[in-house]
């Protein structure tokens, strides 16, 4: 049966499934078991499961990323929550050099099956120590899994997905997406961890793109429509396993590319699948690709300063204009209703 949930409640419903399916499913982190639940993530499961499932840490990110590693090479699978993807960095020795290793090292007789769940991206001034986008980093690492669900039904298929994998996967939740609201199924379900997902058909041109992005690629798209231009929208969903059969098969039916990423524009996702259309299908492009993401610059907290950093869907429709020859000053009325662009709607009043 399919209902109607929220990202985060689709989030949470996973790792219930998770936890009640199999007895070595444990969930860990700061501020996992409080009233607030990780932007409600994880409310009701310590109630549901107790302190020895569901744990609370001491701010020691190292430390307890360290104790989840020692219990994943013991057979257990834990899942751990940092709420800031910059509190992450403090964890990248047990995760970088121990976990994303362990396979290899021990020639495939050893695993690391653990989740570390990350969240990105902007919100109600957060600034540049809380709010960064550092999915490329993990991405650039071999044997990590890096995957950015977008929609609630695959935030509930890809977590689940995540669990089940037997190599260390990095989940990447964006902020922003918590609130949207979308079709999940009950039970238990997966979703590839290697699959993008075209959401939205088209035949003038293909934007690609990853996390909140997508979102905003949908809402281009809408406009765009109006403007007689009909575009192709891919949610890439992974990064380190790029389904490069996708997004080349879109290129070739459009002859058009556009990349749109939540992060910093060099050494990304965009400057990555760009790549990949350039070796591989450099011939069906009739214009010259675009990236569209942040500049090369820490996160502002002021609203000044959030305005002119962060790309809509209007800076994507002004991108397409420019790779299309049409004049700007057909670019249709702003439909973005925002108070500023580090607020998704009046509701989302902070402090996280």
């Amino acid at each position: 049966m399919t209902r109607q949930l929220k990202y985060f409640e689709a989030l949470r419903e996973a790792q219930d499934v998770c936890l009640e399916r199999d007895d070595d499913v444990y969930l860990m982190g700061l501020g996992v078991p409080g009233p607030t639940g990780i932007f409600g993530t994880t409310t009701g499961l310590v109630e549901k499961y107790g302190t020895d499932r569901v744990i609370e840490t001491p701010s020691a990110e190292n430390g307890f990323t360290g104790v989840a590693l020692g219990t994943a090479i013991m057979g257990q699978r834990p899942i751990v929550v940092h709420m800031r993807v910059d509190f992450a960095l403090l964890s990248i020795e047990p995760l970088v050099n121990q976990a994303a290793k362990w396979h290899y090292m021990y020639g495939g007789k050893m695993k690391a099956p653990m989740v570390i769940r990350m969240i990105i991206g902007r919100g109600w001034g957060q600034g540049p120590q809380h709010s960064q986008a550092l999915h490329s980093w993990f991405a650039h690492v071999p044997g990590l899994k890096v995957v950015m669900p977008t929609t609630p039904y695959d935030a509930k298929g890809m977590m689940i997905a995540a669990v089940e994998d037997d190599a260390p996967v990095v989940v990447l939740e964006h902020r922003w997406l918590y609130g949207i609201s979308g079709d999940v199924p009950e039970g238990h379900y997966t979703v590839p961890l290697d699959k993008a997902a075209v959401r939205r058909t088209g035949k003038d041109i293909t934007i690609a793109g990853v996390s909140f992005m997508v979102i905003e690629a949908l809402r281009a798209a809408d406009m765009l429509a109006d403007m007689g231009i009909d575009a192709e929208v891919i949610d890439l969903r992974n990064l380190t396993e790029l389904d490069e059969d996708t997004v080349l098969n879109s290129v070739k039916k459009t002859g058009a590319l556009m990349v749109a990423d939540t992060d910093h524009l060099p050494y990304g996702v965009t400057s990555e699948v760009i790549s990949i259309v350039a070796e591989k299908a450099h011939g069906a492009l009739k214009h010259a690709p675009k990236k569209i993401g942040l500049p090369f610059a820490p996160s502002p907290t002021s609203p000044a300063l959030a305005d002119n950093f962060y790309p809509t869907a209007r800076t994507l429709v002004q991108g397409v204009m420019e790779m299309f020859g049409i004049d700007q000053s057909k670019l249709p009325p702003d439909i973005d209703n925002r108070v500023w662009r580090d607020q998704p709607d009046p509701t989302f009043t902070g402090p996280y």
